[in-house]
């Protein structure tokens, strides 16, 4: 809004850098320029205010496809006045001398010419297609088509507005048909879910009998090599016993040999003996006798010797006593 300063019978008006404005006095142009200041008279100054900045004006509106359903379009036309001079002409920019507000509301029949213009290219685009035809295309094809007809559109050039460009934010059905258009993509996604799950389960179960598997053979080595030890450990003591019994049949063989010898040198020497007590006297083999057994008779202190004792010694002997 320009800033009017009041006088006494004139008045000061200074623009801003992003509005034009346009001084009439008896129907031409005295002052014309954007961001331009100067003094007027109040009675006789025709004042338009038109802004050249860049404006963004949202649009939401509902349109009806080929298959009568609804679809509801989001989007953002931005726009600006390219020819401040004609479209102070076509629509009513002028402002109040005293206070530079707006007579009218300028800027909401702009907005309301943009609106019904960009919805009735929106409608004639949604309404040649089906709703699946419309979601699937997606929103590119509605801004083309809103873009396209908002730049050609000669109502809009004849009030010097310049469409800068469209966005299309949002393209939606009704909550509960986009809720039913939704429910083969979520049965599929759940599907999709599903099969993981499953496969993830298969795969668990798969490495689990694996593992069970691997487990049951290693428990079937270890009973192998256990049998195989146990064998072995037999084996060895068998081969102890064997051992053990050989060496003492050896060692009994040994012994009975030895024994054998032992006997045998014995008995021969018994013989020997026999043979030398064969032929002695019967006298000396007493005598020998008497020594064998003195040798295994207890101590004797004390030997009384009486004559009929010796003589019969002697006589054994063939000595015969003395009278």
């Amino acid at each position: 809004m320009a800033d009017i300063a009041r006088y006494p019978f004139v008045r000061h008006l200074r623009g801003g850098a992003t509005t034009h404005v346009q001084h009439l006095r008896r129907g031409k142009t005295a002052h014309s320029g954007v961001g331009t200041s100067f003094w007027f008279r109040p009675l006789s100054a025709v004042l338009t205010e038109v802004p050249v900045d860049d404006r963004e004006l949202p649009l939401l509106f509902h349109a009806r496809t080929r298959d009568f359903q609804d679809v509801t379009v989001q989007a953002t036309v931005t726009y600006r006045v390219a020819d401040p001079a004609l479209a102070a002409v076509r629509i009513d920019f002028s402002i109040s001398p005293d206070t530079g507000a707006w007579r009218g509301t300028p800027l909401d029949q702009v907005a309301g010419l943009l609106t019904q213009t960009a919805q009735q290219y929106a409608l004639d685009r949604v309404a040649g297609a089906d709703l699946t035809e419309v979601l699937t295309a997606g929103i590119e094809p509605i801004r083309s088509v809103i873009a396209d007809g908002l730049a050609h559109d000669q109502r809009l050039s004849d009030i010097g507005i310049e469409v800068v460009g469209v966005r299309v934010v949002a393209l939606r059905p009704e909550p509960e048909v986009e809720k039913a258009l939704g429910l083969p993509t979520r049965e599929q996604v759940q599907q999709e879910a599903d099969k993981a799950t499953f496969e993830r389960r298969a795969l668990a179960v798969e490495r689990e009998r694996a593992i069970g598997e691997n487990e049951l053979q290693t428990k079937i080595e270890l009973a192998r090599r256990e049998e195989q030890l146990i064998a072995q450990r037999g084996a060895n003591a068998r081969r102890q016993a064997e051992e053990a019994a050989a060496a003492s049949t050896t060692e009994a063989g040994a012994r009975a040999e030895a024994a054998r010898l032992t006997g045998q040198a014995e008995a021969d020497g018994e013989a020997a003996r026999v043979a030398v007590y064969r032929d002695l006297p019967e006298a000396v083999l007493l005598g020998l006798a008497l020594k064998e057994l003195a040798a295994h008779l207890p101590n004797i202190e004390t030997l009384v010797l009486t004559p009929d004792l010796l003589s019969n010694a002697l006589a054994k002997f063939g000595v015969a006593p003395k009278e």
